[in-house]
């Protein structure tokens, strides 16, 4: 069956994880977990996560790209570093080793053809904000997750071969040895190893980002970095929560998501 809507493992995530972001919002229950709450919406995660990807579909320059549209949507909760970032009509690498790295590299795993062309895209989508080497190391182990994931490797590989290399701190740690005192951290460091976690943990798509957000901590970026891993190894995940999540995006972003889909099928 021909996968479809890859950009949106990244967005499903992000929107479901928007409702339990900030703190009086936070839950560590994962039977609490709606998929589509109220307050779902989408975030700087999916607003970025567009932008890379549509960089790379029309050779964009990342940095123009990434500062474009992020204007373009000013208060979809971006970072008070990247505000400044943004604001800056001749933007600068602020060597920054935040998550945000981590989650908006999904399209150069998925759009890649060899591991070290993975490893240089990932760079690109990084570089132009978080060129800290924590900040490159979280998209670079974040798409190559995606990518090996998406040529057939298995949970051990990516536990050997992502985890234990990049996040040795997060090695051998199963889900509930850090469920309940997990907290927010949005640092790569903090994040894509918890992440990947979820990943490997899970039995599908949906249970992947419902571990990611009942983790209490940062629950729209750990579920936009898990996402796309889920999506990469399960490749399903349910038609209504796609169609419900593409109801709540901006035309320009269903457009790159149809684009997107057809350099990934080859059409």
């Amino acid at each position: 069956m021909e996968m479809k809507n890859y950009l949106m493992s990244a967005a499903v995530g992000d929107i479901a994880g928007s409702a339990y972001e900030g703190r009086t919002h936070r839950v560590k229950d994962y039977g609490k977990v709606k998929m589509f709450s109220s307050r779902a919406r989408f975030t700087d995660d999916t607003v970025l996560t567009f932008a890379c990807a549509e960089a790379f579909l029309d050779g964009l320059d990342m940095s123009m790209n990434l500062w474009k549209c992020a204007n373009e949507h000013r208060h979809a909760g971006f970072g008070g570093r990247f505000k400044l970032w943004m604001a800056d009509h001749h933007p600068q690498p602020y060597r920054s080793l935040g998550n945000g790295s981590a989650m908006r590299c999904s399209s150069a795993g998925w759009l890649a053809q060899t591991e070290e062309e993975c490893k240089q895209m990932a760079y690109e989508t990084a570089a132009p904000t978080h060129n800290h080497p924590e900040g490159i190391k979280g998209a670079e182990a974040t798409a190559l997750a995606v990518w090996h994931l998406k040529n057939g490797r298995d949970k051990e590989f990516v536990r050997e071969q992502i985890l234990d290399k990049y996040y040795p701190d997060w090695s051998n740690k199963k889900y509930a040895d850090f469920h309940d005192a997990y907290t927010f951290n949005s640092t790569c460091a903090g994040s894509v190893g918890p992440a990947i976690i979820c990943f490997l943990e899970s039995e599908d798509y949906v249970d992947c980002i419902k571990l990611a957000i009942s983790l209490g901590g940062d629950a729209d970026t750990l579920a936009a970095i898990a996402g796309p891993m889920a999506y990469a190894y399960y490749k399903k995940m349910p038609d209504a929560l796609v169609y419900q999540a593409m109801k709540k995006l901006p035309d320009w972003m269903v457009k790159v998501n149809e684009r997107f889909d057809e350099r990934m099928n080859g059409r």
